[in-house]
């Protein structure tokens, strides 16, 4: 880390601002701190001496949302933990939070007005400051970001590289191995930005599944190397048969993720490949837990961690393109007013070997209403929908349905 260019200018701020400040990580931890301070309340100084938040005032702190915002947030005093107010100030760089500043008011000010109405005048050095914090941050070093690139080449097919990167000390030797792809599924903002819309920054996006891919790794034994890009991260693992570490590397991939962006993802999901015992095999098991993500993505039902062979149909709608407009049967109930209805019962029926005590449980129905749905079904197709051919031809049809909303990765 900079750290001496950035207590320089943590210094040089409160010199400008006239208050004390400190400066922290995502985390809590203390990166820097100035010593102009006309007053220090009890929390600023066990903050100094401790260097880490202590747990009763992270959660004051968060309780204001400071993990969320993008301006700055006013946090009252609070008597019982020793607490002046203060006035939180994330930064922030092209979406991308790195860290937080403390201003704290002094013991006579009853309000933050004054803090409020002095940070605009700041606001270039508080830009480079966070500059500075990215700049730092190990995902963002460029001797990180040329590994994570020759390690998504050969991931990709680059055979020179696929060479270079299984002579890499943390892979050499160490397998089998196993490919995982991480994604989080976008609330319905940001899809419409990922779809093309000019505010979406796809390095800053980047930056934060590098980030989080990194930080959720760190520690789990058979974590070997991880990548970001603006969609996803992507995990080398040794191949165990369990799934506790991949497990425990999802939540923590979810957490990071919200903590850099201030936004929990609605579903965040991991798909692993194939086990392999040669690096010339890592593309197509990269490829493999690509379909086991969307697999995932598009049926929840499949489960958070998903393995390729879980996959099922989805495996194979991967090969071609899957239209579920080719099957009559589907085009005949699509086009009736109680299509969507009549969807849902068929799947559930379908994935679940026709046990309808089972179905009308999972959709809060009466056991007579799945069989009256039913036989709307065979009087608009013609046909049994339980029978061999056609329950085949729908049931691919509604997963080849599901499949065409997968994300593009």
């Amino acid at each position: 880390m900079r750290n001496q260019e950035i207590e320089d200018l943590v210094e040089r701020l409160a010199l400008e601002l006239g208050r004390g400040l400190s400066l922290e990580d995502l985390d809590g931890l203390l990166l820097a701190y100035s010593a102009n301070q006309s007053h220090a309340d009890r929390v600023r100084v066990n903050f100094l001496l401790s260097k880490k938040v202590p747990a009763d005032v992270n959660s004051w702190q968060h309780s204001h949302g400071i993990a969320a915002a993008v301006r700055p947030v006013v946090v009252p005093a609070n008597e019982e933990l020793g607490m002046l107010g203060r006035v939180c100030v994330p930064l922030l760089v092209r979406g991308f939070r790195v860290g937080y500043l403390w201003v704290q008011q002094d013991l006579i000010e009853q309000s933050a007005t004054a803090i409020l109405a002095q940070l605009p005048q700041v606001r270039d050095s508080l830009d480079l400051l966070a500059t500075l914090l990215l700049e730092s941050n190990t995902a963002e070093s460029s001797l990180r970001r040329a590994r994570e690139q020759e390690f998504l080449n050969a991931a990709e097919g680059d055979k020179h590289l696929i060479e270079v990167v299984s002579e890499w000390p943390e892979i050499r030797r160490r397998g089998p191995w196993q490919v995982a792809t991480v994604y989080a599924v976008a609330d319905p903002v940001e899809a419409r930005l990922r779809r093309g819309h000019a505010q979406y920054d796809s390095l800053a996006a980047a930056l934060v599944h590098r980030s989080a891919g990194l930080q959720a790794t760190i520690g789990i034994d058979g974590a070997l190397f991880t990548a970001g890009m603006g969609t996803h991260a992507v995990m080398l693992f040794r191949a165990t048969q369990g799934r506790v570490g991949h497990a425990a590397v999802l939540e923590r991939y979810t957490a990071e993720l919200r903590k850099r962006t201030g936004v929990p993802a609605s579903n965040v999901v991991m798909g692993i490949g194939e086990s392999f015992t040669s690096l010339r095999a890592l593309p197509e098991a990269y490829r493999e837990s690509k379909i086991a993500v969307q697999a995932a993505v598009v049926d929840p039902a499949l489960g958070a961690v998903l393995d390729v062979r879980g996959a099922g149909v989805y495996e194979v709608l991967a090969g071609g393109a899957a239209n579920p407009e080719d099957s009559v049967y589907y085009r005949l109930i699509r086009d009736k007013d109680g299509a969507a209805e009549l969807f849902p019962v068929l799947e559930l029926l379908y994935d679940n070997d026709g046990a309808v005590a089972k179905i009308a449980g999972a959709l809060h129905l009466h056991r007579s209403t799945i069989y009256n749905r039913l036989a709307r079904v065979r009087g608009i197709i013609g046909a049994d929908p339980l029978a061999g051919r056609v329950r085949l031809e729908l049931h691919v049809a509604l997963k080849a349905a599901r499949w065409s909303s997968r994300p593009r990765i």
